[in-house]
């Protein structure tokens, strides 16, 4: 299991952790998705690492910025 720890930038309300959780979730390989919003931290668990793009790209569809990203 690989654990990565992105900051995402305009998450103000439990509909924006809702979406996020929602859209990358939906990424292929994603086994847990927990957001922080207090923080702006996004912590994803999947089985290999994922592609930085497509998390990116994930976070832009819910509607917000991808600004980092931390690997543990």
């Amino acid at each position: 299991m690989v654990q990565d720890v992105y900051d995402v930038k305009g998450m103000t309300c439990d509909h924006c952790v809702r979406a996020v959780t929602s859209e990358v979730g939906a990424l292929p390989g994603v086994e847990q998705v927990d957001v922080d919003l207090s923080t702006g931290e996004v912590t994803v668990s999947s089985r290999d690492r994922l592609d930085y793009d497509s998390i990116a790209a994930a976070v832009d569809e819910a509607g917000y910025e991808l600004v980092g990203r931390d690997t543990k």
